[in-house]
């Protein structure tokens, strides 16, 4: 009886090992990712992209949108969703295409009001979003 039950006891643990804990390893794409390759503008880094990453590098994991210079989960340029959103709201820069509360353009003010949500999140100043 203990052999068998030591036999069933190793089948177990073998199938658990071949076959996981019935989760997958396959990554969940970004949310971002799609909307972001709609607007071109963005240089190519030279790193290897990520599963985080768009086709043109930017990355989406992360809270703040480099490349914009506010939250990415507000970021108008690289969701689309976020944008319409937005338009309905009448908030909305024609000439720039974005949220006007986020044309550094034609506000320059802005920036400043978003980048101390990032001083306060991080403790230092964030990166200086391009200005396309």
């Amino acid at each position: 009886m203990r052999q068998v039950t030591q036999l069933l006891a190793g089948a177990i643990c073998s199938a658990m090992f071949f076959t996981g804990c019935g989760g997958t390893t396959a990554t969940k794409p970004q949310a971002g990712a799609k909307q972001h390759a709609e607007h071109a503008g963005h240089k190519d880094g030279d790193e290897a992209e990520t599963a985080s990453k768009s086709a043109d590098g930017h990355d989406h994991s992360g809270w703040w949108c480099n490349e914009h210079g506010v939250p990415e989960e507000v970021c108008a340029q690289c969701n689309s969703k976020v944008a319409a959103d937005f338009q309905k709201k009448g908030d909305w820069c024609k000439e720039h295409e974005r949220p006007d509360s986020q044309c550094f353009k034609c506000h320059p003010e802005l920036e400043a009001k978003f980048a101390a949500k990032y001083v306060a999140k991080y403790g230092k100043q964030p990166p200086k979003p391009e200005m396309n």
